[in-house]
């Protein structure tokens, strides 16, 4: 009709789907790419497990250990794409699991799964927090004097204010409005392709000397002596976790499809091009790493100038202060490094946000009337926001007393992040194929075949991280992610059986009549199709 403004595709698949739009559709492809991007960040998977993953086996498995990982995400990626073009919804993940599983398993797959993919993103907030902090503690002992010179090496109350600040900024940002935290994330996309790019080809080029081609790429070298692992192949799986922590995290594109223009071909677009960017940029950054290594051994003395506690960056001191005599250019780079984890965490923070904002939309939380309600100025669930925050800002309290805070931290975020993947893409694969409803991306006949491949690849990846990570297991290097994870889902899941599966239906529809507002087949509050 002459006059009428089109209605965006993204929005009237939203409207089918029993959905009206709340939130302000307002992003382009690239700006979600930027945010999706950020979220898994250049430098925030690989930097922190670095020094732990080359210890292990050395350099070789390191190096071939990220292609590996990087084909299999691909497949992940693709089926997670062609979901994502059907179901545009903020929701993601959980909606996805409850309209792909049907009437009967849909509620119980949607709560899984979004429980899940909550512990996932708020621990996810977590990591970067932390880690960011491990990069600051850096910077102050490289600027005061480093180890060997009296330098400042902050204490595990200061660390953990780090953490909390860090926390506390994030949820300040994701309180303003998103185009904000959209801009920001531009910044941070450029941020980590420039200073990537930098990073790849100057610390090389400064390093005095480099390792040959033979030792980067063909080098095994077990650490019995320090890790207490003597099997081979057990080192090797290990050595593979610093690719499969840092390769995850493009759904994010998913979780702001509400907010995306086009989102049923923008959406898979972002998710695809974001697993593109960081395999490439990835693996150079991990060889600069590799091939500017002065001594292997020094990497981890605890009386080297970063006291042992950060591999790359004594990489990056050796490098500049072996040729210049100073740290000056060491320091520049940890802060790049260290503005790759800040972009990183506030990412996170917003998918986290729209996780539970999502969730609550749905009354899957407690007190849910509270954790949906949207700012109305800014128009961002600013009170999800501060949830995450509180929730990230306790998980941290242990820096305090133990030394393996980060490793449960990154279990937890990792099998909750991914194993969140795995519950729609099983239902997907599994489902009949008339039932499902394509969109603008879709693989067609290669669609179980892809699903199968990244289902088997999410459970060998949740298995590998809930394995010990050093020998012989004490108090104080016992990964606790089994432990915190079995708790919380245990909860989660005796809630369910007491209580929520009574009233808990999966994602509820807020059109009443979806033809009348645009839709052509809603979804009751059972998640059957009308």
């Amino acid at each position: 009709m002459a006059g009428e403004v089109a209605i965006d595709s993204g929005e009237k698949r939203l409207n089918e789907l029993g959905y009206k739009q709340e939130l302000r559709r307002e992003m382009t492809l690239f700006k979600t790419l930027a945010i999706s991007f950020s979220t898994m960040t250049l430098f925030t998977g690989i930097t922190p497990l670095y020094g732990s993953s080359l210890r292990y086996t050395g350099p070789a498995s390191l190096v071939w250990g990220w292609v590996v990982v990087s084909f299999f995400t691909w497949f992940v990626g693709f089926a997670m794409a062609e979901i994502c073009s059907s179901f545009p919804t903020t929701g993601s993940l959980y909606f996805w699991a409850a309209h792909l599983a049907g009437p009967v398993w849909g509620p119980l797959a949607s709560w899984c799964c979004a429980w899940l993919e909550a512990i996932g993103l708020i621990a996810g907030i977590g990591t970067q927090a932390f880690a960011g902090s491990q990069v600051l503690q850096s910077i102050i002992l490289l600027c005061t004097g480093t180890n060997k010179g009296g330098g400042y090496l902050t204490p595990r109350w200061l660390f953990l204010l780090m953490y909390i600040g860090l926390t506390f900024i994030w949820a300040v940002l994701n309180t303003f409005a998103l185009e904000v935290i959209a801009f920001l994330d531009l910044i941070s996309m450029w941020w980590q392709v420039i200073g990537g790019t930098v990073i790849v080809i100057v610390l090389p080029l400064v390093a005095k000397t480099t390792q040959p081609a033979s030792y980067v790429f063909t080098h095994f070298e077990t650490s019995p002596e320090a890790t207490g692992i003597r099997s081979s192949a057990y080192a090797t799986i290990l050595s593979l976790l610093v690719s499969q922590y840092s390769l995850y995290g493009y759904d994010a594109a998913a979780h702001l499809t509400e907010e995306t223009k086009g989102a049923d071909k923008n959406g898979p677009i972002a998710i695809l091009s974001s697993i593109g960017i960081i395999t490439v940029f990835g693996w150079a950054y991990i060889l600069a790493l590799t091939f500017s290594i002065q001594d292997f051994s020094y990497l981890f003395d605890p009386s080297n100038e970063t006291a042992g506690t950060f591999v790359p960056a004594q990489i990056l001191f050796d490098a500049f202060h072996g040729r210049y005599g100073s740290s000056a250019g060491a320091i520049a780079l940890l802060f790049v490094i260290w503005g790759s984890f800040f972009f990183g965490g506030l990412s996170i923070t917003t998918s986290a946000a729209r996780v539970v904002y999502a969730l609550s939309r749905d009354r899957g939380v407690p007190l849910s009337s509270v954790w949906r309600r949207v700012h109305p100025r800014h128009r961002v669930p600013a009170n999800a926001v501060w949830l995450c925050a509180a929730a990230c800002a306790l998980l941290g309290l242990p820096i305090l007393w133990i030394n393996v805070v980060f490793t449960a931290i990154t279990s937890i975020a990792t099998i909750g992040w991914v194993g969140g993947y795995a519950v729609p893409i099983f239902a997907r694969m599994v489902m009949r194929e008339e039932d499902f409803s394509p969109g603008p991306f879709y693989l067609r006949r290669a669609s179980r075949p892809v699903c199968l491949v990244a289902f088997l690849w999410i459970c060998y990846t949740c298995t590998v991280f809930l394995l010990p990570t050093a020998y012989p297991i004490s108090a104080g290097n016992f990964n606790y992610a089994p432990v915190a994870l079995g708790a919380c889902l245990g909860l989660i899941g005796l809630w369910w059986v007491l209580d929520a599966r009574r009233w808990f239906k999966g994602p509820v529809r807020n059109i009443d009549d979806p033809l009348k507002d645009g839709g052509g087949d809603g979804v009751h509050n059972n998640g059957n199709k009308v």
